[in-house]
């Protein structure tokens, strides 16, 4: 899959004391943009079913360089694989090209009552490649 690019600008609220953008933030960019990539294929009004939710089941995050105040990011988001209840992302932040972070992470789809696992909506699979 072509990764979905989202631009993001680096705020205030996103930076410690010194300025740089503080690690967990970068989290938050990357979860934008998975939602964003749900968006944009066709998924958007489904994303608040009240049937399921997706919660994060593990992230490997890298940090390579920071990001400051002001900057202007692009995060990008690609399925690399999909299970029967879960997908993998892969994931980076860069600042023109350069890349900052990156990593994979894991998104389960749970039954959002009991919180257990439970297979993608068919709604949602048959919006994403092979």
């Amino acid at each position: 899959m072509t990764p979905f690019r989202l631009p993001v600008r680096v705020y205030i609220e996103d930076t410690d004391a010194a300025g740089i953008v503080y690690y967990v933030n970068y989290l938050k960019f990357m979860e934008r943009a998975r939602t964003e990539l749900l968006r944009h294929i066709g998924f958007g009004h489904y994303l608040h079913h009240t049937d399921y939710l997706f919660v994060v089941r593990s992230a490997n995050i890298r940090y390579r360089r920071p990001a400051r105040m002001d900057d202007t990011l692009e995060v990008t988001a690609a399925i690399l694989r999909r299970g029967r209840a879960s997908m993998e992302f892969h994931q980076t932040v860069e600042r023109n090209g350069e890349l900052l972070c990156e990593g994979e992470l894991m998104i389960a789809c749970v039954d959002a009552i009991h919180l257990k696992p439970r297979a993608l909506p068919a709604r949602l699979t048959d919006l994403l490649p092979d």
